[in-house]
């Protein structure tokens, strides 16, 4: 964002080997372990509605899994001795792949976090928007003591490199911000999102401010809110929040 805020516009990739002034979500701190990826894409959105720049956090969590999945698939085509074709998505994996988009902004892997995103947009001097999508994904090693359970590729038994997932990643980017159409094609990204979501159909638990919403995951809406419904059939739409699924909900 600083190189924004100097007159760069992007779109921009900034990757480091390590972070050691990371951000999370609500300005947590954040350290990545080395041979992890930590990459920033700076995106211009001054021609793109206002109220669709946070749908970009959808963008980068179908980008990323494509990726992984991208990855899996093409290490499985080289075990048997063949390379997929080119210009064709290679869809080995879908089935059995172990990855799953947390609303709003994890990826999981067998249930545990795998990876973080996170938005963040300004405005500059003279109207120029811009927005910084950030991807920290745990690729050799997961973080520990943490308050939720984690893992990394290497501990699913996958051994890629940091370098190798990001270039899938820098792929899959293009290809998820082509259908995005600078917000007007968010109901494409909205349907592979749900494609691949955790927890749909299943008990939610959503702590946002002081109150908490619980019930059953049904879907995401059109503005990319998640969406409730409770025992009695109500249905409530929530924004933003801390989020437990399955029987983590129920103990919530």
């Amino acid at each position: 964002m600083e190189l924004s805020r100097e007159g760069e516009r992007g779109p921009l990739w900034v990757v480091a080997l390590r972070q050691e002034a990371g951000r999370g979500r609500r300005g947590s701190a954040w350290t990545s372990l080395p041979g992890n990826l930590s990459a920033s894409l700076l995106w211009p959105v001054s021609d793109v509605d206002p109220e669709q720049v946070p749908s970009l956090g959808f963008v980068a969590g179908v980008a990323l899994i494509s990726a992984l999945k991208r990855m899996i698939g093409l290490r499985h085509l080289e075990a048997a001795g063949m390379t997929p074709q080119d210009g064709i998505e290679d869809r080995t994996s879908d089935r059995a792949s172990p990855f799953r988009l947390k609303w709003p902004n994890d990826v999981l892997a067998s249930g545990a976090k795998l990876a973080g995103l996170l938005l963040e947009a300004e405005t500059h001097p003279g109207g120029r928007r811009s927005a910084v999508i950030g991807f920290g994904v745990n690729v050799a090693a997961s973080p520990q003591d943490l308050p939720y359970p984690a893992t990394s590729l290497s501990q699913i038994k996958h051994e890629p490199r940091a370098e190798d997932l990001f270039d899938h990643l820098s792929d899959e980017i293009v290809v998820a911000a082509r259908r995005w159409k600078r917000g007007r094609g968010f109901s494409s990204i909205r349907e592979l999102w749900l494609d691949d979501a955790a927890g749909i159909g299943a008990p939610v638990s959503v702590r946002t401010g002081g109150e908490i919403v619980q019930g059953i995951f049904e879907t995401i809406d059109e503005a990319g809110r998640l969406v409730v419904r409770s025992d009695d059939g109500t249905r409530r739409t929530v924004t933003a929040g801390e989020v437990h699924l399955g029987s983590a909900a129920t103990a919530a």
